[in-house]
C-alpha cells in the first residue's frame, strides 16, 4: 500500500515545489520503499503528482507514476486483485497495449485510456488513485466503493489538492486545521464522522465509490458507483447458498493473498477471522502466520483460548500479544496522533500494537476480518431492526449518544444524527428489506469512517498493508442479497456463515455463544480516575466543549455509560492537541497531557 498526494492549479502555473515536497514527507510512513513524482509537461497544466510506495506486487519495475504513451499519468494507493485478468484482456485485447511493467496497478491506467471515466467499473480490489491526463486537461481522483482506502482533498484559492491522509495537507500549508462543529458532535456521540465534511473545516473526503474529475483546480464531475446491489433479497435455499458462499469466499480469499512478500491474518475468537483462517490454510502449503491480541488480568473477555484452540487445529503459526494497562498509557497518544481522521473506536488499541508484531514477524500484508459483520448481520442491533409492530416495532439504530443525560458537554447538541438521518433518508427509498436497510447505513458510514480509517491508519503507521477479503464485490453482491432468514435466524446473525463454518472447521464452535470484542479502556480509565480527570478537563480541546468540574465527575464514575464516556474525551484530549494545536506527543498519556500545548 503506498501515500498518494497532489496539486493542480487554477491558472496553470507549475504547483509550488516545496508544498510537493512536504506532502511527500507526511506520507512517507506510508510508503517508505520508494517516492516518485510526476510533474505536467506543456504551457498551462499545473499539475503535480507524489507517491510513496509500500512495494507488494512487482518489486523491482513497479515503481509509480507510470505514464503512457501519450503523457496520461498515473498514482495509485491501490491493491488490484484482478490485474493479472485485466492484463490479459488488455494485451490480448485490440490495441495491443504493451504494459510496462507487472504491477497490479498500471492496467487501470490502460483502462482510463480505454474506457475514460468509467474505467474504475472493472476494478476489483481497494484502491484511491488519481490520473493526471493533459490531453484532456483534467486531473481525476477514484476511491473504491467501501472506501477501504482513504482520500481527500482541498479547494483554495491556488487550486485543488489531494491526499491519503488529512495531515499531509495541514503539514504542506495547504489548509489550516480547525473544528467543525457537526462532525465533533457525531465523534463525541457515535465516536465516527459521516459524509463528504472530515472534522477539519476545509478538508472532504471522495466519498467511497466517487470519481471526482477536475480541471484548472476545480471539480467539474462527480460519478459514484454503489457498493451493494440495491436491490432486495432473492430466494434461495440454504443448502444453494451453501455451495456459493464457499465458492465466492475461496475465490476472494484466493485473490487477496497475492502478493510479492510475506502476508499473514488477523485471528480473533470470532466467526469472521476463523473463517479467513480456515480458507487460508485451505489455499496455502505452508502455516498461515495468525496473530491475536489479548487483555490479562482485566474483567473483558480475552480471546487467547478460542484463537489458540483453532490455530493449533489448522497448523497456522500463532503470534499472540499480551495488551495490558501499561500498553494503553504508553501507546495512546500515537494511536491519536495517527488517527488524523478522527474515530473513538478503543479497537484502533490492539490493533496498533498487532500491526507493529505483524512487522516485527516480517508481514507486510495481513488479512482481517472487516465487513464480515456488515455483509453477512452480525451486529445485535439488526436484530432490533427487525422488531415486528407487536413488540414495539423496528429500533432506529444509533438513536442514542454517548453523551446524552451526561450534563458534561456545554453545548449539547440536537442534530448530531443528521449524517445518519440523511443516509437513513436516501437508502430508505429503496426496495429493501429492514434488514438490509440497516446493513446498508452502516456500510454508508460506519465501516468506511470508523473500523476501515482504523485499520489503514494503525497498519500503515507501520508500513503494513492491511486487506479484506468479505469486502469485494462478488462476496458483496451475493451476501447482501440472501434471504433475511440466511442472515438472522432465532435471534442469532450470521446464521449461513456460521452453518458453512461449522461444516468447514468446527472446531471454531461457531454457534456458540460469542462474547463481542470489547478492549478494557473503562476500566483502566477508572482506576486513574482521579489523576486523569483534572488533566482531561484542562485541556483546550476539552474546556471548550465541556464542563470542567463535571469532566472530573465523569472520570470518578464507576457507571458503563460514564466509562466510555470518558474514554471519548481522553481520545479527543490527546488528538485535538496533536491535530489542532500541533504538539506531538511526549511520552505516555500523563505526560503528555501534563505538558503545555
Amino acid at each position: 500500500m503506498c501515500g498518494i498526494a497532489g496539486i493542480m492549479t487554477t491558472d496553470g502555473r507549475a504547483p509550488d515545489q516545496a508544498a510537493l515536497d512536504a506532502l511527500q514527507d507526511a506520507l512517507r510512513h506510508r510508503g517508505p520503499d520508494g517516492v516518485g513524482q510526476h510533474l505536467g509537461e506543456g504551457v498551462g497544466v499545473g499539475v503535480g503528482l507524489v507517491h510513496t510506495r509500500l512495494a507488494i506486487i512487482d518489486l523491482k519495475t513497479g515503481d509509480q507514476p507510470f505514464q503512457s504513451p501519450d503523457g496520461t499519468a498515473l498514482i495509485a494507493n491501490a491493491e488490484i486483485y484482478n490485474y493479472l485478468e485485466l492484463r490479459e484482456t488488455l494485451t490480448d485485447g485490440p490495441g495491443n497495449i504493451q504494459l510496462q511493467t507487472q504491477s497490479d496497478c498500471e492496467p487501470a491506467l490502460y483502462l482510463y485510456r480505454r474506457d475514460g471515466i468509467e474505467f474504475a467499473n472493472q476494478l476489483r480490489g481497494m484502491y484511491a488513485i488519481a490520473i493526471h491526463d493533459p490531453n484532456e486537461g483534467q486531473l481525476l481522483l477514484s476511491r473504491d466503493p467501501f472506501g477501504i482506502k482513504p482520500l481527500y482533498y482541498v479547494e483554495g484559492d491556488f487550486g485543488f489538492a489531494f491526499a491519503s491522509e488529512p495531515t499531509a495537507l495541514v503539514k504542506a500549508g495547504l489548509v489550516a486545521p480547525g473544528i467543525v462543529e457537526q462532525p465533533l458532535h457525531e465523534l463525541l456521540q457515535m465516536q465516527f464522522t459521516t459524509g463528504r465534511q472530515t472534522i477539519h473545516p476545509d478538508i472532504h473526503r471522495v466519498l467511497p465509490g466517487e470519481t471526482l474529475v477536475i480541471a484548472q483546480g476545480r471539480i467539474v464531475d462527480r460519478r459514484r458507483r454503489a457498493a451493494l446491489p440495491l436491490s432486495p433479497p432473492r430466494s434461495q435455499d440454504e443448502a444453494s447458498a451453501l455451495v456459493e458462499l464457499e465458492q465466492v469466499l475461496l475465490d476472494s480469499v484466493e485473490i487477496h493473498q497475492r502478493s510479492d512478500v510475506p502476508y499473514g491474518m488477523f485471528l480473533s475468537g470470532g466467526i469472521d477471522s476463523a473463517a479467513l483462517l480456515t480458507l487460508m490454510a485451505r489455499l496455502n502449503d505452508q502455516p498461515v502466520n495468525a496473530f491475536t491480541a489479548g487483555f490479562s488480568d482485566t474483567n473483558v473477555h480475552d480471546e487467547r483460548d478460542q484463537a489458540r484452540a483453532l490455530a493449533r487445529q489448522l497448523g497456522a503459526e500463532h503470534h499472540e500479544i499480551d495488551f495490558v494497562e501499561a500498553d494503553f498509557w504508553a501507546l495512546l497518544p500515537e494511536v491519536a496522533a495517527a488517527i488524523d481522521d478522527p474515530t473513538a473506536d478503543y479497537a484502533t488499541l490492539p490493533t496498533y500494537k498487532l500491526a507493529a508484531t505483524a512487522k516485527a514477524a516480517g508481514m507486510k500484508v495481513v488479512l482481517s476480518g472487516e465487513g464480515g459483520d456488515e455483509l453477512f448481520a452480525g451486529y445485535g442491533r439488526y436484530k432490533d431492526a427487525q422488531r415486528s409492530w407487536w413488540v414495539g416495532g423496528p429500533r432506529t439504530m444509533r438513536r442514542t449518544g454517548r453523551f446524552d443525560r451526561l450534563g458534561v458537554l456545554r453545548l449539547p447538541s440536537d442534530t448530531w444524527r443528521d449524517g445518519i438521518r440523511a443516509a437513513e433518508s436516501t437508502l430508505g427509498a429503496a426496495d429493501l428489506s429492514r434488514l438490509q436497510l440497516a446493513q446498508a447505513i452502516d456500510c454508508a458510514d460506519w465501516l468506511p469512517n470508523d473500523l476501515l480509517i482504523k485499520l489503514d491508519r494503525c497498519l500503515m503507521a507501520h508500513g503494513v498493508e492491511g486487506r479484506t477479503p468479505f469486502l469485494d464485490r462478488a462476496v458483496a453482491d451475493f451476501a447482501y442479497r440472501l434471504p433475511d432468514e440466511l442472515k438472522l435466524r432465532d435471534g442469532r446473525g450470521k446464521y449461513l456463515l456460521r452453518r458453512w463454518l461449522a461444516i468447514a472447521s468446527p472446531m471454531a464452535k461457531p454457534f456458540d455463544r460469542k462474547h463481542g470484542f470489547t478492549v478494557p479502556v473503562a476500566e483502566w480509565i477508572r482506576a486513574r480516575g482521579d489523576k486523569l480527570g483534572p488533566l482531561v478537563s484542562a485541556q483546550p480541546g476539552v474546556h471548550a466543549i465541556a464542563h470542567p468540574d463535571r469532566v472530573i465527575t465523569l472520570f470518578q464514575s464507576s457507571g458503563k455509560r460514564q466509562g466510555f464516556a470518558a474514554w471519548t474525551l481522553l481520545f479527543y484530549a490527546l488528538w485535538h492537541r496533536n491535530h489542532i494545536l500541533g504538539a506531538a506527543p511526549q511520552g505516555d498519556v500523563f505526560e503528555t497531557l501534563a505538558t503545555p500545548s
